[in-house]
């Protein structure tokens, strides 16, 4: 109760002014939860409040079309959490009548909500007594209490889940959990933590065994996968080009230019002699140039994808439909949002007449 008590004391005095503390509407805490899994909060309050004025309530959002909210999301990634946040929506508005799930054992069946944001909307908004782990209060209770479990192991995830039930102010949960989740972020943060203004360095045990920076313990991380991405960057006479709406993997039901993907780098001659390039222009007249000198590196959490876009210049096909000016409005990866805000098509146009 100790170190919930200075947890709460420090948190009031430095604690952040975030919009979503502003209210206890589980919508609102709910959608502040989605789109900080995994995003710094500087950069999802931008996307929080852009939610909020499209959607004010979970009848707007369950209205919505999935374009629609893959689209808003854009620049966020991981956007199965996008894909969640609006099964769940359509789920709540259409089997539950629009009313809020309210306690843990029923928000955690929602699509995309663990075992930490089913307790974080569960203890802000209806006061239940569960207790949050995320990345800021495995980190706290490692250093202080010196757990050398493995934050992604079961066993590991496990102890932390019990100790931090055990510490949790059961009368205060909303401000206790708060409070825990701040001091990570603020306090004892990732690298160069503040230990030296800590509320609580008398009692840690990682600053007293000079081991701040080895807790907490993860166990090795998975192989990252490497992958040649060449996108075929087609422009018709008319001005026209061909996008395709991705049917599995991470970017799932977003938009991208074709795709050959290859074992490794290759040249515009490997290009044009590929299956899918003849498939796409048969026995069209094409001009083919590489809009980068350089392969592009786009670091995801798992694999390291090495794109060449490919600007294809050809005659008129019924083949590619896609008019260049409404290119920018469907939802598309960030990798293919950063070449559209790079590419300048009128340049394109004058490739016609010479």
């Amino acid at each position: 109760m100790i170190f919930s008590k200075q947890l709460i004391y420090w948190y009031l005095q430095n604690k952040r002014n975030l919009p979503w503390r502003a209210t206890i509407n589980p919508y609102s805490i709910w959608l502040s939860e989605i789109i900080l899994q995994q995003t710094r909060v500087e950069q999802g309050i931008s996307y929080y409040f852009k939610f909020l004025e499209k959607f004010p309530t979970i009848f707007d959002l369950a209205m919505a079309s999935e374009e629609q909210v893959l689209k808003l999301w854009q620049g966020l990634g991981y956007y199965s959490r996008a894909r969640n946040l609006h099964f769940s929506a359509k789920y709540i508005v259409n089997e539950l009548n629009g009313n809020f799930p309210s306690t843990y054992k029923e928000l955690i069946k929602l699509k995309g909500v663990g075992d930490y944001t089913a307790s974080a909307i569960a203890s802000i908004c209806f006061n239940e007594p569960t207790a949050v782990v995320d990345g800021n209060v495995y980190r706290v209770l490692a250093r202080y209490f010196g757990i050398n479990a493995a934050i992604n192991t079961s066993a590991g995830i496990k102890e932390f889940k019990q100790l931090a039930q055990q510490l949790l102010d059961e009368e205060n949960p909303s401000t206790h959990n708060q409070a825990i989740m701040e001091f990570g972020a603020l306090m004892c943060k990732p690298n160069n933590p503040d230990c030296a203004i800590c509320p609580l360095n008398n009692s840690c045990f990682a600053l007293s065994k000079n081991c701040v920076k080895d807790l907490p313990v993860k166990e090795k991380k998975m192989k990252i996968k490497t992958r040649h991405f060449n996108y075929i960057v087609i422009h018709t006479r008319d001005h026209k080009t061909k996008i395709i709406k991705r049917e599995t993997g991470i970017w799932q039901n977003l938009y991208e230019f074709p795709l050959i993907e290859t074992d490794e780098i290759i040249h515009e001659n490997q290009l044009i002699r590929h299956k899918i390039f003849k498939e796409l222009f048969c026995n069209f007249d094409v001009k083919v140039e590489l809009f980068d000198k350089e392969v592009l590196v786009h670091k995801l959490t798992h694999q390291h994808i090495y794109a060449k876009f490919w600007i294809v210049t050809t005659g008129t096909s019924v083949n590619f439909e896609i008019p260049w000016e409404v290119v920018k409005k469907y939802p598309v990866p960030a990798l293919i949002d950063n070449f559209l805000n790079r590419y300048k098509t009128s340049e394109i146009f004058s490739t016609f007449d010479n």
